[in-house]
Parts: structure tokens; C-alpha cells; sequence
């Protein structure tokens, strides 16, 4: 099986086209950093009615419905390999049409973010946000003090249909965040969890409607519209190669 390996701010993916059948089973195996590739997730791209179309698999084998940082690489992706002849296209994924600019940092729309509920939990304020995928964003005075991995782990098991976690620091002129990321664990970055902390502490009066976000992968920055919202980053292709997969797959 060919496949690519792409990253963007440190989030990785193995991508395939849409001739390859993924299963939970190829997903985990692919992404397992010892007997595999090694990824945070699978991003399958294909072409359908003229129209670029996602799929993305977390590596726990889960399909999820918006992967941020994915859609800046499959943005790089369909137009590097001339499957669209603009930089400016669409992208069809799991939440519906996403408008992407495949630029030196590929500059993507990940759609409105919905406000949901806070509650309490540990004592800390989470705010629900809905960017395609759930999130629950909390305010911190250093992200790098939280016990990311039991508090994130416990917070997802807790959640029906899980959740992914952010922390996030309020910075002069930016937001400071890590992630704990649904079916994956803590990742350097995650794109729509970006977008969540940012949509989050605007609602709050806390930043401006854009914002340079820092993740232990690197800077990226989300701008926030009454509609929508647009992540801007780097995308990357890290090697290509083949594998071979157990025949009993």
C-alpha cells in the first residue's frame, strides 16, 4: 500500500487515496508508531462529483468528523498532486463543504463553532465548544503545570462519544494551549481544538477575533468570523513509501 506522511505543527497523518479500504484494524496499525508508520490519525483523500473529499480516522481506529490540522495537509495534498488546478477549492468532509487556500501555509475553514454549556469539573470551568467535533476548553495560568494526560484521559472517558481537551493560557497579543485529543492522547497540535480555545476566549472578551495560537508543535493563527472560522498554518509532506499489510487484514 503506498501511502504519504504528512504533519502540521507536529499533528501527523498517514494519507491515502481513496482506493485503499481502511478499517479501525488497518487505522491502528498504521499509525502505531513501533510495528507501523506512525500517526495521530489516517486522512484518506479522494475525488467525488468534481469535489475533494476527507475522511479522517483518529489512531484509536475511530472515524472523526474534523481534523483542523489534517485539512491544511489535504488541502497541500489534492493540489500538489494536481487533483485540483486552483488553490482555492472545496474540500467535502464528514460536517459538510469546507472552503480551503492552498497557500505556503494552507489556510482552511473549519465553520461555525457552537457554544455550549460550562460546568465544573476538578473545580476548574470547562466551556463546551462544537467546531464539527466536540471540545471542552478550560483557562489556565500555565498549561505546561496541568497533568494534561490524567485530567484529559478522565475527562474523555467521562464524556459519551468523548471529548477533546484543551488548556489554554491567556498571553498578551496571543493564546498558549495543550491539547488532549479524543482517540489519540496528548498531540503537539491540534487544529480544530485551536479554533475551540480561540472561538472560546473570544466569546469571553478575553482576544480579538484573530489569534496567534501557540502548541508545543508551533504558532498557528484562527481567525473568527459571526459565520465561520479559518485556521492558518503549516502543512508538510515529511516522506511517501509503501507497506505491506498482513494479509489476514
Amino acid at each position: 500500500m503506498h501511502f504519504t506522511k504528512m504533519e502540521g505543527l507536529g499533528n501527523d497523518f498517514v494519507v491515502v487515496t481513496d482506493e485503499i479500504e481502511i478499517t479501525p484494524t488497518v487505522v491502528r496499525l498504521l499509525c502505531d508508531r513501533h510495528f507501523g508508520i506512525g500517526a495521530d490519525g489516517v486522512l484518506r483523500v479522494g475525488l467525488a462529483n468534481g469535489f475533494v473529499v476527507m475522511n479522517y480516522w483518529n489512531a484509536d481506529g475511530g472515524e472523526a468528523e474534523m481534523c483542523g490540522n489534517g485539512l491544511r495537509c489535504v488541502a497541500r495534498f489534492a493540489y500538489e498532486r494536481e487533483m485540483v488546478q486552483t488553490r482555492s477549492f472545496k474540500v467535502i468532509t464528514a460536517v459538510g463543504e469546507r472552503r480551503v487556500e492552498a497557500l505556503a501555509e494552507p489556510r482552511v475553514e473549519l465553520g461555525p463553532v457552537a457554544m455550549g454549556e460550562s460546568f465544573v469539573w476538578e473545580g476548574a470551568t470547562f466551556y463546551a465548544a462544537t467546531v464539527g467535533n466536540p471540545h471542552a476548553v478550560t483557562i489556565v495560568d500555565d498549561p505546561e503545570k496541568v497533568d494534561v494526560a490524567r485530567i484529559g484521559h478522565a475527562l474523555e472517558a467521562a464524556t459519551p462519544g468523548g471529548v477533546n481537551v484543551e488548556f489554554v493560557a491567556i498571553e498578551p497579543a496571543s493564546i498558549r494551549l495543550r491539547v488532549w485529543e479524543r482517540g489519540v492522547g496528548e498531540t503537539l497540535a491540534c487544529g480544530s481544538g485551536m479554533v475551540a480555545a480561540s472561538a472560546v476566549t473570544h466569546h469571553l472578551g478575553l482576544v480579538a477575533d484573530r489569534v496567534s495560537v501557540e502548541v508545543p508543535g508551533g504558532r498557528a493563527t484562527v481567525e473568527i468570523e459571526p459565520d465561520t472560522s479559518w485556521l492558518s498554518g503549516p502543512a508538510r509532506t515529511v516522506f511517501a513509501g509503501e507497506i505491506e499489510l498482513p494479509k489476514e487484514l
